[in-house]
């Protein structure tokens, strides 16, 4: 069977899109030696009780210390989901090396997440794809953990970051927040603007925006790749696959929803897989360029019976540190009932997506009853902040950072050519942030994000071709002989 995971990660939508595990986490109160996958030196990890009773929780704190501490204030990484724990976000720490010269970089794992009390209800083997049966898991893990599903929520979260600033002596600090984790960093500028120096806002989720309402950003996300693709010589052979998805969405039911195989073994799974996967998927692996540039070249092998690669792009994505509890408890409170029904038939009209993404989430919260929790009307803030966007993201699309911060002063805006679904890794754009931590008041040079460029389609089974015969024809398959 496809694990339940995978399903869960394609449907789940604000992460930033990296995975990787803790090798070594803090056991105490004292500072102790740890590693994270990925990154290559030690780190120094604490823990910090927060919450009393069936809310309490030790956070897990990680820090890279400044290599040449010369005071400059630290920067904290909050990762997204919300459900993400920040110990994922070693690629981001990666990309910042630079910065982690003069500056120490803080990752916490937010209540409920990752080494602070994962909240994932178990949902981490495999189990049937039936939503019905997910939900009625939903239901146990929400009945036997009411209390701490209910405590959690971004208020909460923000508290929490506030403890652990003071806990480590800190006094201003730079944030860096991607996806929803943009969403708490604006909320903390909020609530706490004398502990803030700058924010750093990757994939930007404003306060006011309904995050629900994703399917036209999908949808100008694919466009755009088709676009692209069709500008490619070489993509371009593979003619017109957005047609050939289309068609599989009306067919996928009694053709690619029965047929579809395990992304791990190859061997078709013995249950039928709904048609609302593969709009996940395909939402999904546009939030980065290399997975997007699979899409083409998996659509037009699956419009002729062959699904292998899908399954294939699938399994690339079925990895995450997502805490499903966790992920529920804020968008039920938070989000679900900011969105009406008329809303969400003008957003999904017309899409590939449709409501796709928001039913895992409607289904879920039907079992997870927590109390709606809202926002104050933002207040203006006046700190330097840099915005990133990609021009193709699919959930956070460039036109919410330009259009939803009217209460931000002097924001910078970085508009990446071709990026997807969280930018701070690409091109320039970690030097840039650099020089925005090091001189916030000054102006950018942005002209080196021009040379950003999409990566090679795929457009055969070994990955991007320097060129493909006219003659080619794609791999055919008989239906129901995977």
């Amino acid at each position: 069977m496809l694990w339940i995971r995978g399903l869960l990660i394609i449907t789940l939508g604000f992460c930033v899109w990296v995975s990787l595990a803790v090798a070594s986490s803090a056991e105490s109160d004292n500072f102790e030696s740890c590693h994270l996958d990925g990154w290559g030196s030690s780190l120094l990890c604490t823990d910090l009780p927060v919450g009393e009773g069936d809310t309490a929780v030790d956070l897990a704190v990680m820090i890279a210390p400044a290599v040449n501490d010369i005071g400059r204030e630290p920067i904290y990484l909050l990762a997204g989901g919300p459900g993400q724990a920040a110990s994922h976000l070693t690629p981001i720490l990666n990309a910042l090396h630079k910065v982690n010269q003069d500056r120490a970089i803080v990752l916490v794992d937010r209540r409920g997440s990752g080494y602070s009390g994962a909240f994932d209800c178990g949902i981490n083997r495999e189990i049937t794809m039936d939503l019905g049966v997910v939900s009625e898991r939903l239901s146990e893990c929400y009945l036997e953990k009411t209390t701490f599903a209910n405590a959690l929520n971004s208020r909460q979260a923000v508290e929490d970051l506030e403890k652990v600033r003071i806990h480590l002596g800190h006094g201003k600090i730079a944030l860096w927040g991607g996806s929803w984790g943009t969403r708490t960093a604006l909320l903390y500028q909020q609530w706490y603007p004398d502990s803030l120096s700058v924010l750093i806002l990757d994939a930007v989720a404003p306060i006011d925006t309904k995050v629900f309402l994703t399917a036209r950003a999908a949808e100008n996300a694919l466009r755009k790749l088709e676009l692209d693709c069709s500008e490619d010589p070489i993509c371009a052979e593979l003619g017109n696959w957005r047609v050939e998805l289309d068609q599989l969405l009306v067919s996928w039911d009694k053709s690619g929803g029965a047929n579809f195989p395990d992304p791990r073994s190859g061997d078709r799974l013995k249950v039928d897989i709904p048609r609302s996967f593969l709009q996940n998927l395909i939402r999904t692996a546009l939030y980065a360029p290399e997975t997007a540039a699979q899409i083409p070249f998996a659509v037009s092998q699956a419009g002729s019976g062959n699904y292998l690669p899908l399954s294939g792009l699938a399994g690339l994505l079925s990895d995450s540190g997502m805490s499903v509890g966790l992920t529920l408890s804020v968008a039920c409170a938070e989000e679900l009932n900011r969105t009406s029904s008329e809303e969400l038939a003008a957003d999904s009209r017309g899409s590939f997506l449709g409501t796709a993404f928001f039913e895992f989430f409607e289904e879920g919260c039907r079992v997870w009853p927590v109390a709606p929790f809202s926002y104050k009307k933002p207040e203006p803030r006046n700190h330097p902040v840099l915005l990133i966007s990609g021009e193709a993201d699919p959930i956070t699309p460039y036109y919410y950072a330009d259009q939803n911060l009217n209460y931000l002063s002097g924001a910078k805006h970085l508009l990446v050519p071709g990026g997807g679904h969280i930018n701070t890794m690409r091109g320039c754009v970690p030097e840039l942030i650099k020089i925005f931590l090091n001189s916030p008041s000054e102006a950018l040079d942005t002209a080196c994000l021009d040379d950003i460029q999409r990566p090679p389609f795929m457009v055969g089974f070994f990955g991007p071709e320097i060129d493909i015969p006219k003659t080619k024809e794609k791999v055919r398959v008989q239906e129901g002989s995977l």
